[in-house]
């Protein structure tokens, strides 16, 4: 039998170090674990160097996790395949609770051998970017909820009242600005929280900017531009879901978009019973919170406002053709729901996946620079 010139390689990725094992292509040969290594360019060479000689074209493959995907673009620039796959896919043994870095990484090299592992898409350089400035918007939008609730944690405590009618804007600031306390030591704590508040508000503003400047030199810009026409999908909506899905043809048919999205009832039918439960929430959380936070318009009336008009004047008239077909079928779904009994919550995530595949088919009338060689 001839050795085959397919090696299979896989990696137990940790902040440090490497675990690596590999196995021919060939049906019936055995995993070898080769050790660990670091993670340093020069470990990497050594990794290439460490493979039998015989072996011509090398496949990696490792689990996507919190230390991003340089071990992906540093193999791909060297001319070898890799593969990132799914934490959550990784079939697993139910009694098996012993993890170790050997029992790891020989595992993935079989299973990606025999075609059982998933392999997710990795963004390139530039989508990636902007993929890290929503997920700071939106981490940045949490934190400054978080501090709301301090400060008015605070007022409630110590009997602070406010009279007026809206909270954050000028006079409610003009107000804070003026509050007293009887001792010296809450006002050393109101001050705290209050700038608390500043802080992340000021940095909201700079992330906002900073997406709008990154918007208007990305490849993906005619996409983002064009999603903005639907309902409930203004400027955040569209940015953080272009962004976290990046070609969002990648998929086919637009069930499998909103399968990654999570939006999908998870399914019992084993056997003759079927029970559909509630959603899967796998893939893209971020997207699929933004998408349901854009489904959340469809409670109101449809009217048209000076805003939504601009926004409906600069795609071209197929996406609007998209836009006008989609949008008597979502009220014509919404009713029959809401006529049903149906929970807002429910009527709304039905929307949301309406509106997965409305993107879906606006994306694919939309032309798209392709990646330059470097990205």
């Amino acid at each position: 039998m001839s050795q085959s010139s397919t090696l299979v390689i896989g990696i137990d990725v940790h902040k440090n170090s490497m675990a690596v094992a590999d196995v021919a292509q060939e049906h019936g040969a055995e995993v070898t674990y080769r050790g660990t290594m670091g993670t340093h360019q020069g470990d990497l060479d050594q990794l290439i160097r460490q493979m039998p000689s015989k072996a011509t074209h090398l496949i990696c493959v490792y689990e996507a996790g919190p230390g991003g995907y340089w071990l992906y673009r540093d193999l791909t620039q060297k001319g070898d395949a890799c593969w990132v796959v799914t934490p959550s896919l990784m079939p697993k043994k139910p009694g098996d609770r012993v993890t170790t870095d050997r029992r790891d990484a020989m595992p993935r090299a079989r299973l990606a051998r025999s075609g059982a592992l998933t392999a997710v898409d990795v963004p390139k350089v530039e989508d990636a970017a902007s993929r890290d400035l929503t997920r700071a918007r939106e981490d940045t939008i949490r934190a400054l909820q978080s501090a709301k609730f301090r400060l008015k944690a605070f007022w409630l405590r110590h009997d602070i009242r406010y009279t007026g009618r809206a909270t954050w804007d000028p006079a409610h600031l003009r107000w804070l600005s003026a509050v007293v306390c009887p001792t010296p030591t809450p006002p050393i704590v109101f001050q705290a929280y209050v700038r608390a508040v500043h802080e992340p508000t000021a940095r909201l503003q700079r992330l906002e900017q900073a997406l709008q400047d990154q918007l208007k030199s990305w490849r993906l810009h005619p996409v983002v531009e064009a999603l903005q026409a639907l309902r409930g999908v203004q400027f955040t909506v569209a940015v953080t879901m272009v962004a976290e899905i990046s070609d969002l043809t990648r998929v086919d048919p637009p069930r499998e978009l909103m399968k990654c999205l999570g939006l999908i009832p998870a399914d019992y039918a084993s056997g003759e019973p079927r029970r559909q439960g509630s959603l899967t929430k796998a893939g893209h959380a971020q997207a699929r919170r933004a998408l349901v936070e854009g489904a959340w318009a469809y409670r109101y009336p449809t009217t048209v406002s000076r805003h939504r008009q601009l926004r409906r004047e600069t795609p071209p008239k197929v996406i609007h053709d998209i836009r006008g077909k989609a949008q008597v079928r979502r009220c014509q779904r919404s009713r029959r729901l809401v006529s049903r009994g149906q929970h807002p919550t429910v009527v709304t995530v039905a929307m949301a996946r309406e509106l997965a595949g409305c993107m879906w088919a606006m994306a694919k009338q939309v032309p798209v620079t392709p990646y330059s060689q470097d990205a």
